[in-house]
């Protein structure tokens, strides 16, 4: 082994601790950035764009653009078989840790994109699976993913001029997104007391309390129309219209 091969100096002047998530960015020999996540055994090292192993699966950026591409290319006898099973599965895992990694270093706009790109696999998986346990396997997790991208979403337009009404926004039209899964699966009644749902539901409340936000346009629109108070309903939706306009 040469000196090169050597990481010891990696691990002695970054100690782990197993209460924390360890993310630090660096630079490769290159000089383009990297994330690294220090775990319990080593240190793993993840590219900031494309897939983060930094491979190109039949030339393409991630397994999804490759996999989308053969439906285009093959139609009817496109299928999902071990092989492709194992690379969608491998790709998931890829972009769980990177996500974490943007989470971590507070970079929420990444977070998002790669939050989105999850989203979009489970859908394809969804769509093409070989049976129904594979796609459980994925769904499962599907609420988790979409806690993450709502979070950040929120997290990514705080700073921007009227960013804790966006923000809160953002958790309102996520929890809604949450709910319609809930109700895909039948647990709808689970909903409320769900972890996930009351994290960002406390969140949203922060917001409000820290930037002195009360209810918002959609919130005030909402509320009209369940009293059943059309006029004040018509007059909050030209005040949204406007300010469509203005964006």
């Amino acid at each position: 082994m040469s000196d090169h091969d050597n990481i010891d100096n990696i691990f002695e002047n970054w100690k782990f601790d197993p209460t924390a998530l360890m993310v630090r960015k660096a630079y490769g020999d290159d000089g383009r950035g990297v994330l690294q996540m220090r775990i319990d055994l080593g240190v793993m090292q993840l590219e900031t764009d494309g897939r983060p192993d930094g491979s190109k699966p039949g030339g393409f950026d991630t397994v999804y653009d490759k996999l989308f591409h053969e439906t285009i290319e093959r139609g009817e006898e496109f299928e999902m078989d071990d092989q492709r099973c194992f690379e969608v599965d491998r790709e998931f895992v890829q972009f769980y840790h990177r996500r974490i990694c943007w989470l971590q270093l507070k970079e929420y706009g990444n977070a998002v994109r790669d939050a989105d790109h999850t989203l979009k696999l489970m859908d394809f998986c969804r769509t093409h699976s070989p049976d129904e346990n594979w796609t459980l396997s994925h769904e499962q997790y599907r609420p988790f993913v979409m806690f993450h991208r709502i979070q950040a979403s929120a997290f990514s337009v705080i700073e921007e001029e009227n960013g804790a009404e966006s923000a809160i926004e953002e958790i309102n039209i996520g929890l809604e997104k949450l709910r319609v899964i809930f109700e895909e699966f039948g647990a709808e009644e689970q909903f409320e007391d769900e972890e996930l749902v009351q994290r960002l539901s406390e969140l949203r409340e922060e917001f409000r309390k820290k930037y002195q936000v009360g209810q918002t346009l959609n919130e005030k629109l909402a509320d009209a129309v369940e009293k059943e108070q059309y006029e004040l309903a018509a007059q909050l939706r030209d005040e949204l219209d406007r300010k469509k306009i203005q964006r």
